[in-house]
């Protein structure tokens, strides 16, 4: 069975969600099986295990609709992409796609990086359901990363292909860190993500006028605009902006920090929780299904768009023994993520796939 794995999401300078995706299900799914990367820029390469490659088009040219005429060129059996767009036409091998999430049919504005033709075509995609449903159609089977999302999948119909849950994980590292954390002496919380109006990181900001003493350390990239809005939401001196941090620096952040805390309203997964809970830094996270799903038992939650009761819940934490029964659980709960189960997983379904 010769698999390739579409690669071409992938950034060329930092991994950001799909990025990272991707690189997590290549190199384990390579540790079970040998399999071609498409990538579509060289570059991809230094944020990917070295295994055999090959070049395609971008996935956002005007030749995507055509794509399959470049990959009948590898000759392969079954294909997977961490996308739902690659083109289908002329396809002569079997095809996994993969949908993550269905947030941008209740908040639609597009992801600020596409360009204005794009954004736009974004907008039109997420109108109606029925250009999700004729794309995964398309497609032999289906993957997704959450029982929440298939659940929604299957509950608006999205596809008549089976679904195969393709779960996120922590880096592998993260196993290497200590079974039981110290609790912190500095009131040090994180938030990792975007600043889409979805994500409500103004609840956050809010919050921190309940929480004297506590600072919260934004650590992705963040515009002028969002940098001026925030800081005038919260207290003086309340706000760390990083603007951007290394792997290693966010590493180093989860290591010491108090708790990991996130008010989305909607989410496909929730990956950060995973990668704080794995080291044994406690979460508090808005209580929306999905990440019931993700925190278990271990997460503390809160009204998504409550202040008060965010702070109330990061103060629970407060408490040493609570703190650590937290921190404790979190790497438990964190242990049932794994790259190496997700590969297993759609290693079965491409197999069952490329069968005669």
């Amino acid at each position: 069975m010769k698999i390739v794995v579409d690669c071409r999401y992938v950034r060329t300078d930092q991994h950001d969600g799909i990025s990272r995706y991707t690189a997590g299900v290549v190199e384990a799914l390579s540790r079970k099986h040998p399999l071609t990367m498409l990538i579509s820029d060289e570059r991809q390469l230094k944020l990917l295990p070295e295994l055999p490659w090959a070049m395609a088009s971008s996935p956002t040219s005007a030749r995507e609709p055509l794509v399959a005429f470049q990959v009948n060129k590898l000759e392969p059996d079954v294909v997977f992409t961490p996308m739902q767009t690659m083109g289908t036409l002329g396809r002569r091998y079997k095809l996994v796609k993969t949908l993550h999430d269905l947030i941008y049919y209740r908040n639609r504005t597009p992801p600020r990086d596409l360009n204005p033709a794009i954004r736009l075509l974004w907008r039109l995609y997420h109108l109606a359901w029925w250009p999700q449903r004729t794309l995964l159609n398309r497609a032999d089977a289906v993957a997704t990363i959450s029982e929440t999302t298939k659940h929604l999948i299957e509950q608006h119909r999205l596809t008549k292909r089976p679904i195969v849950i393709v779960g996120n994980a922590p880096d592998p590292d993260a196993v290497d860190a200590p079974a039981v954390r110290e609790m912190p002496t500095d009131r040090e919380l994180l938030y990792m993500g975007s600043f889409m109006p979805y994500k409500n990181v103004d609840t956050l900001a809010r919050a921190l006028h309940e929480l004297p003493g506590y600072r919260l350390h934004l650590l992705s990239r963040i515009s002028a605009a969002d940098r001026q809005r925030l800081t005038a939401l919260a207290p003086p001196d309340a706000l760390v902006i990083h603007d951007g941090t290394s792997e290693d620096d966010y590493r180093s952040l989860l290591d010491t920090a108090t708790a990991l805390v996130t008010a989305s309203l909607d989410e496909g997964f929730g990956l950060p929780l995973v990668e704080a809970m794995s080291v044994g830094t406690p979460v508090v996270a808005s209580d929306i299904p999905i990440f019931r799903e993700i925190g278990g038992d271990a997460a503390l939650y809160a009204t998504a768009t409550d202040p008060v009761a965010m702070a109330s819940a990061i103060r629970r934490l407060e408490d040493p023994a609570e703190w650590a029964r937290r921190s404790a659980a979190s790497r438990a709960q964190a242990a049932r993520f794994s790259w190496d189960r997700s590969a297993a997983a759609l290693l079965e379904t491409l197999e069952g796939l490329a069968k005669p």
